[in-house]
């Protein structure tokens, strides 16, 4: 249907209370990359939620592309976003197994070349990830905290916020993962530092494990983010963005690096880009 007919009800469990999940995803030349591994993560997130028996995955993925193809588009920014659905105004979990879902398909927009050529800068901020939180790696449609640290990094100058969790250690950005690396080697933040395993950030290891670069996952101080040799982020829709400054500070030599670079290029090798 048309934007400006498109509807949500007012009793909508993910507009009152934030029962939802959503996965945002990108197409090349009309076909959504690894749309296989979001479909499986938002099934495992249902699950968690309650509303996995009420998840139809084959018709999710044939309706993306019906909306991919509505919208006359080959390279897109694809969100699907799915609720609890209608109910009533009370704390007890969904009952009535009539989801709500939404697929917005919207043209590709992403950051400037020059972002990608000389890289982009960070700011630490007060928001925090929980990693004790039982919803921690779930991907779910109340996202607060990540406004709220983009919007701080914003107002510190910087483009992206680097968010750390209750113990101090650097867990993810507002809407990417973080990766180091220190003589060579890669470094990412463990699940259990609070972070939702984007597919990316998978993608990214497999692909440094097969160009014979060590990759690890595990606690990652902001004095290790500071003294990197080179940092970059990652999502499905910018896919490897180069950090090259964090609160002011230079990392590495303060422009992207070769490790950077290499993965960049084979990231866009395996998308066909």
């Amino acid at each position: 249907m048309e934007r400006s007919e498109a509807r949500v009800s007012a009793f909508d469990r993910g507009l009152l209370y934030g029962y939802g999940l959503f996965e945002t995803m990108r197409s090349y030349d009309g076909q959504v990359f690894r749309l296989d591994r979001h479909l499986s993560r938002l099934a495992r997130s249902a699950e968690m939620l309650g509303i996995g028996t009420a998840l139809d995955i084959s018709g999710l993925e044939r309706a993306v592309y019906d909306t991919i193809s509505a919208n006359e588009l080959t390279d897109a920014r694809i969100r699907l976003t799915v609720t609890a659905g209608e109910g009533e105004r009370n704390l007890s979990l969904p009952t009535s197994g009539e989801l709500t879902t939404m697929i917005i398909v919207e043209e590709l927009v992403l950051p400037s070349q020059y972002a990608y050529q000389n890289g982009i800068r960070a700011a630490l901020v007060g928001a925090e990830r929980k990693s004790r939180s039982s919803l921690s790696g779930v991907k779910s449609i109340g996202y607060m905290e990540s406004l709220m640290a983009r919007s701080q990094a914003a107002a510190a100058g910087a483009e992206e916020a680097v968010m750390l969790n209750e113990r101090g250690l650097v867990a993810e950005c507002s809407t990417s993962n973080i990766f180091i690396v220190a003589a060579g080697r890669l470094l990412t933040p463990s699940v259990e530092s609070g972070i939702l395993p984007g597919i990316t950030r998978g993608i990214v290891i497999e692909l440094a494990s097969s160009m014979g670069i060590e990759a690890s996952e595990g606690d990652v101080a902001v004095a290790d983010l500071l003294n990197a040799d080179e940092a970059f982020i990652t999502n499905s829709v910018i896919e490897i963005l180069p950090l090259v400054e964090l609160d002011g500070r230079p990392i590495g030599r303060g422009k992207p690096g070769a490790v950077t670079k290499r993965l960049s290029a084979a990231y866009k090798e395996l998308t066909g880009g």
